[in-house]
């Protein structure tokens, strides 16, 4: 493989931590420290510019307006670099990677995004594999797209969500194959990739002042605080955390007034199921044609965390041919399956 040059952005996150007298806290310059430790002792590590944050992000701190600086500074550095690394918290990775996938458009070269479950200061870790491999797919031809690298794994970004909260295998894409992983060789499937753009690179900001709403419906839900938040705050988007298919209860006529007349008024809101893996049908039961009745726009497959960095992205745009609600629908960057 040719020699590649990356540009690297150190966010934060559990990766670069130190213990201290209240815990492990965010230590400035040590895993860039390491980050040269590793290359220097790595066979054909990649050439390398990092970016530290100052201050670094906990990833529980991770706010929209990161993705824009993070968005800033690949574009900055995209004609003059070969592949991209995002060292970025766990907790909130994947919603990082899903934003990041629809802010870059017609991306031509690998952005991987990745992180650890085990701080580089403690030993065993899962922290410099991590970064060996993500280092190693960043570098890699023939991929463009952004890519979560964990555990040995590749995933597509918008696909991947944290499913285990203390497992090194923290990551998963239950909906889409995973993309590729480390078997000896780095090995990976171009079929399940996004193919090469035809158009050029540009880099889009998303507005972080949307006022975009993640609601899980569980039973006993309160309808008035659903009303009252609907009714009187009035958020641009919903992402409505459904039961099994996109189902919710058809007999609680209350709710889906409310949904009703925030969709009416203006709401765009996106029906994603709250299972692990699985789709939203709204035309397989009356539960969830109820929903249809009322406004609610089919998120398909889509994790909860892709269906709020799309929203961000496209409520942000100007308003072209296809508007935001049906932009929702269509798969961007092979963020949902087709229908």
């Amino acid at each position: 493989m040719p020699h590649k040059r990356l540009f690297v952005i150190y966010a934060g996150g559990t990766i670069g931590m130190q213990a201290g007298p209240a815990g492990f806290a965010p230590a400035p310059g040590y895993l860039p420290a390491e980050l040269a430790r590793i290359a220097r002792a790595t066979p054909g590590f990649p050439d390398y510019t990092l970016k530290e944050y100052a201050p670094l992000i906990d990833s529980s701190n991770l706010q929209p307006a990161h993705w824009n600086a993070m968005a800033a500074d690949i574009a900055a550095h995209y004609h003059d670099h070969d592949g991209f690394v995002v060292i970025h918290g766990t907790d909130t990775l994947g919603y990082t990677a899903s934003a990041l996938s629809f802010m870059l458009e017609n991306l031509a070269k690998p952005v991987i995004v990745t992180g650890s479950m085990v701080p580089l200061a403690e030993q065993p870790n899962d922290a410099e594999q991590n970064l060996v491999d993500a280092f190693r797919w960043a570098a890699q031809d023939d991929l463009h797209e952004v890519c979560v690298a964990f555990n040995r794994l590749l995933l597509r970004g918008n696909r991947a969500r944290k499913l285990w909260g203390a497992e090194i295998g923290a990551f998963g894409s239950p909906n889409y194959p995973i993309l590729g992983r480390v078997q000896g060789d780095y090995e990976f499937n171009p079929a399940l990739c996004l193919p090469r753009p035809g158009g050029d690179f540009e880099a889009h900001a998303i507005d972080p002042s949307l006022a975009i709403v993640g609601l899980k419906l569980y039973p006993g839900h309160s309808v008035r605080m659903i009303e009252r938040l609907l009714d009187q705050d009035r958020p641009a988007a919903l992402v409505l955390e459904s039961y099994g298919a996109g189902n919710a209860p058809d007999a609680d006529q209350p709710l889906l007034d409310a949904l009703g007349r925030a969709s009416t008024a203006g709401t765009l809101i996106v029906n994603v199921t709250q299972c692990v893996s699985g789709k939203v049908d709204m035309d397989n039961y009356a539960a969830g044609s109820a929903l249809a009745r009322a406004g609610l726009v089919s998120g398909w497959d889509m994790t909860p965390e892709a269906a709020i960095a799309k929203l961000y992205f496209v409520l942000s745009q100007p308003r072209r041919v296809l508007g935001p609600e049906e932009l929702v629908k269509v798969s961007l960057r092979g963020e949902l399956s087709a229908g």
